[in-house]
């Protein structure tokens, strides 16, 4: 009989052992099939009354949003532009947030609508051509920034004609006697930011050294840094906030951290910007570090230039992870938008104030799906700041993306599986896969071997914040997307942003609004 029992406790600890590590084993390759009945959370979705219900919910929002439709007309507009925020990523970030069933901030606004983002040549955009088209109403060429199709991307002179050159709702709103502003996570004279105040053939043309080493004058092919700090719409931005001192400064001189400048003609121009604010008497702060915008009287400073970064402001994720701290160094979107709001909101007759997440994108083009939905779910923090900040009666807020990316939600993951790990069963291959991956990428150079064909992967890869998703065709980086873009209102005439229109449409419906540029001398 000792020896009956003797075998059966092994039986049974072998048994145990097996099971243990094969759950371990399912754990690493995404095989989680047997998992029995889903988390508790999701109990209430198992009756048909929780369906009804949360239908009629939306449908007393909608009729109680047409019920206040806004008869005033907007006094400040601000638009939020997530660069390179697909429908797939905010749907990926809502999953990031808690659930599936979760809405990213700005989704709660009451209406919903769809951009199309192509270029004039392309059918697939970059930041320069669309930044044209949802500031100024108008597209352009690829890599053009700030003029029309009659300018050739890489021609010398044809965006210094007046003519085709394209005025933003910055100038419109700078025309009508409010204030306009920029913040970014990038460097303040890239793609996006610079379509509120440059006109350029080349998106690439930040810095004198650039325009010579495309074979063109700099004297003559102002830079886009230049524009910024020379020229009219430029030189009457009360803030300018995010990174990019390089291209402020000459190759012979190092910004505050030791970094040198990227420019060759001895142009120190964050020292033109302050002396050109001095000889207005304005009051005017230059700050180049979180601590340095926390020290500022904000509601007693004309212009603020803050350049954050030598280039653009680090990952907001990184920020927390940083060993040296970046999250006490380097502020976040929805503080520089916070500050960005106490300098404008002093205007009575209101203000223009852009803003861009432009980090989604980045992190996308080097297909790290983690660190774009991290940098989605700050920017959205950001939207829910200047909301609680501005008042919904007499502020327009827009919120959308330039264009899409390649990344895609794959398999049929569970409910409560991370939308960062791999999906809940393998291949035909055998070999698990990827909820999230992309069409193109660097991802592919970790995805394929000639010898083995896929490489396997554990769900202990991709809990590494650096890890790079998969992808199918090897590039550098990942290209931008073709597909429509959303568009999420909220304030005066939110409405006019329903249904599905040119990107174009976006500036000309903000500038109705607020009856401002070619609304000017319409009433609301």
């Amino acid at each position: 009989m000792g020896q009956f029992y003797g075998l059966f406790r092994l039986l049974l600890v072998s048994f145990f052992v097996l099971t243990v590590a094969k759950a371990e084993k399912d754990r690493q390759h995404g095989r989680t099939l047997s998992r029995p009945t889903p988390a508790v959370r999701f109990e209430k979705e198992t009756l048909s009354s929780y369906w009804r219900e949360d239908a009629q919910k939306i449908l007393a929002d909608k009729l109680d949003a047409l019920a206040q439709l806004k008869k005033q007309g907007a006094k400040n507009v601000i638009l939020f532009l997530g660069d390179g925020m697909s429908i797939h990523t905010i749907t990926a970030t809502r999953n990031l947030l808690g659930d599936s069933s979760e809405k990213v901030y700005f989704e709660k606004f009451p209406y919903t609508g769809l951009s199309k983002t192509y270029c004039v040549n392309r059918q697939v955009a970059d930041s320069a051509c669309t930044s044209t088209a949802y500031l100024g109403g108008v597209k352009g060429n690829y890599g053009t920034i700030g003029v029309n199709a009659n300018v050739p991307r890489y021609d010398c002179n044809a965006a210094y004609v007046e003519q085709n050159q394209v005025d933003s709702i910055a100038k419109w709103a700078q025309d009508a006697g409010k204030d306009a502003g920029i913040v970014t996570s990038a460097r303040v004279t890239h793609a996006s930011p610079a379509g509120a105040y440059a006109h350029i053939s080349d998106r690439n043309w930040e810095n004198d050294a650039e325009v010579r080493a495309q074979g063109c004058d700099p004297e003559v092919s102002i830079d886009i840094a230049r524009q910024l700090v020379e020229w009219e719409v430029g030189k009457k931005l009360k803030v300018i906030l995010g990174g990019g001192r390089q291209m402020f400064l000459n190759e012979t001189v190092r910004d505050e951290v030791g970094h040198p400048g990227y420019r060759q003609d001895g142009r120190n121009l964050i020292k033109d910007w302050l002396a050109d604010k001095q000889a207005q008497n304005a009051s005017a702060s230059y700050v180049w570090s979180r601590k340095g915008l926390t020290e500022v009287d904000l509601d007693n400073t004309d212009y603020l230039l803050g350049l954050f970064a030598n280039g653009h402001l680090p990952y907001d994720g990184d920020r927390e992870r940083s060993p040296k701290n970046s999250h006490l160094a380097d502020p976040s979107l929805t503080e520089l938008t916070e500050a960005a709001l106490k300098v404008l909101r002093k205007n009575e007759k209101g203000y223009f104030l852009f803003v861009e997440g432009a980090r989604i994108d980045m992190a996308h083009h080097s297909n790290y799906a983690r660190r774009s939905l991290e940098d989605t779910a700050e920017f959205a923090r950001a939207i829910q700041k200047a909301r609680e900040m501005t008042d919904v009666e007499d502020t327009l807020i827009v919120v959308t993306s330039d264009h899409s990316h390649v990344m895609t939600i794959n398999g049929y993951p569970l409910r409560e599986q991370e939308i960062t790990g791999l999906a809940n069963s393998l291949a035909d291959d055998e070999r698990p896969y990827n909820i999230l991956s992309y069409a193109n990428g660097p991802g592919y150079a970790g995805t394929y071997t000639k010898a083995d064909g896929r490489k396997p992967i554990s769900q202990k890869h991709t809990e590494n914040p650096m890890f790079v998703n998969p992808a199918m065709v090897p590039l550098s980086a990942d290209t931008h997307g073709g597909d429509d873009v959303a568009v999420f209102a909220s304030g005066p005439f939110a409405q006019y942003f329903s249904g599905n229109y040119e990107q174009t449409n976006i500036p000309a419906m903000m500038a109705r609004a607020a009856a401002i540029g070619p609304f000017a001398n319409v009433q609301p």
